[in-house]
């Protein structure tokens, strides 16, 4: 029997973006957040969301500072009748539930405008960008922990002696990741009303994940006394040796019960991840007085993983750990993304924005080589926007915006380690003029989630997990008779808060 202990790809997906892709993030200033369609805008945050349109900016210096705090949920409900025989379970439906945090996430971004040119420069962080924290596990630990009630029921069929019905276990799962992103470009406008953009990202990436499973216990004779499920395990298996000596035909038992021992150690996972990669970005603008039309394209950025771990040795010897082992190369690339956007100005002092966004998440390799999470996908992320600013006064403006984000979900790459689900984004947020050198920026952004629901005959291969102790037999004949079926709800929560600096010499 496999280990039914973090027997899937522990704590595989990073944190997801804020706002964007699966592994991009798109709120690089402030004024994201108080329209998120910035696609055509000019203005200081074009140095991420539309470079070429930089070199339509006042002449000067211009540097932004820009502070932020995100504030996500995971949510996933989970179905599986397993459950049941937790020791604190009273269904087979449980919620587990993972708060991430990112209170401080700052962002630099600069422009020198000189006649034609625009020179620029931004630091942010281009994915990831938080913690996460999972302190009851997750359904894709604990379902495979529940399967020793059905092995337990199981035994006390054939083996009285050997009965349980319940269980208990201790999960934890920690996680936090980082993608600064450092962006030198420069921009020139043709004339009047045409400039092109070219620049150069490079990111260095770093991750850590902690995590454990461990203290299974039983309650032998289905009583109310737990003892330590390993230590039960293999006490029986010694004391059923004789016993195999004298019936041959008990083997299958006490083979089990050697399995069931090694399958319930406790496991512990604790890794480092480091990598660097670059990606050129290219970018046009086109200009008039009534309409502004962006486009921009950055290429994939190639991110290879290196491992510093320390893991158990359960861990190490788990194949679906294997990508958290030391030196282990993992993939995680950041996607090619294509934006277009327009903002048309039908009078004085209003500004309306629209936004497709087209990341190629198909092409970004993620994972082992051989076993890629992104061949799972459908295609690629899109988005759409809208938002709206408005001068009221010389010193005040307000903005609002909405982003429509649909991703390539299927059944084969959503778990509960690796989940997003489709979302509509509101931002809103006003600005103020100090003076002609100091302007102040704050604003709103909030993710409201759709929820994607996924059925299994066969939750998290369950049956599959039995059957290497019980024969492939048995494990049809689970399968069969819906046992082991499932089904998972993901959504999320997400908010984030921003206040921001421009200052024009």
């Amino acid at each position: 029997m496999k280990k039914i202990v973090m027997s899937v790809a522990l704590l595989g997906a990073a944190l997801t973006a804020t706002a964007g892709g699966y592994l991009t993030n798109t709120n690089q200033s402030v004024a994201f957040l108080r329209n998120p369609a910035q696609d055509a805008a000019i203005n200081l945050n074009g140095v991420y969301s539309n470079p070429a349109g930089v070199s339509f900016m006042k002449q000067g210096f211009h540097v932004g500072l820009n502070w932020q705090a995100a504030f996500q949920t995971r949510e996933v409900t989970s179905k599986f009748a397993p459950f049941a025989f937790g020791a604190n379970n009273t269904s087979d439906t449980k919620l587990f539930k993972a708060t991430a945090s990112a209170p401080i996430i700052p962002s630099v971004q600069a422009a020198w405008v000189k006649d034609r040119w625009a020179f620029q420069f931004n630091f942010a962080l281009v994915g990831g960008g938080g913690k996460a924290e999972f302190e009851q596990g997750m359904g894709s630990f604990e379902s495979q922990v529940a399967l020793l009630g059905l092995v337990g029921q199981r035994m006390a069929a054939i083996m009285p002696a050997l009965g349980f019905n319940k269980y208990k276990v201790d999960a934890y799962m920690h996680g936090k990741q980082y993608y600064f992103g450092t962006t030198l470009g420069t921009s020139y406008r043709i004339n009047d009303n045409f400039s092109v953009y070219g620049g150069l990202r490079g990111v260095y990436a770093t991750a850590h994940y902690y995590g454990y499973l461990k203290n299974i216990q039983i309650n032998p004779g289905s009583g109310n006394n737990f003892v330590s499920a390993p230590a039960f395990f293999a006490q029986a298996a010694k004391s059923l040796q004789p016993a195999v000596a004298a019936n041959p035909a008990l083997a299958p038992r006490l083979r089990q019960l050697g399995v069931l021992a090694a399958a319930t150690q406790d496991v512990t996972l604790n890794t480092d991840q480091s990598g660097f990669g670059f990606a050129p970005i290219v970018g046009a603008h086109f200009h008039s007085k009534y309409i502004d039309l962006a486009a921009k394209y950055e290429f994939r950025t190639r991110i290879a993983f290196e491992n510093e771990s320390a893991n158990s040795a359960s861990a190490n010897n788990l194949t679906s750990l294997a990508a958290y082992k030391d030196d282990a190369q993992v993939r995680s690339d950041i996607p090619a993304l294509l934006t277009v956007g327009a903002q048309v100005r039908p009078v004085e002092g209003l500004r309306l924005n629209l936004g497709y966004h087209h990341y190629f998440d198909k092409q970004a390799k993620s994972g082992l080589k051989g076993a890629y999470r992104n061949d799972l996908l459908k295609g690629g992320t899109i988005e759409y926007l809208f938002g709206a600013e408005y001068d009221l006064t010389k010193q005040w403006e307000i903005s609002a915006g909405v982003q429509r984000t649909l991703y390539p979900n299927t059944d084969a790459y959503m778990n509960d380690l690796t989940f997003t689900a489709n979302s509509t984004s509101l931002g809103l947020g006003v600005g103020y003029q100090v003076n002609d050198m100091v302007k102040i920026n704050a604003g709103y952004f909030k993710t409201f989630y759709d929820t994607y629901h996924k059925d299994s005959q066969n939750y998290n291969n369950a049956a599959n997990i039995i059957g290497v102790a019980e024969g492939a037999e048995r494990a049809k004949q689970l399968v069969e008779s819906g046992v082991v079926k499932g089904s998972d709800d993901f959504t999320r929560t997400n908010q984030v808060f921003g206040l921001g600096v421009e200052l024009t010499f």
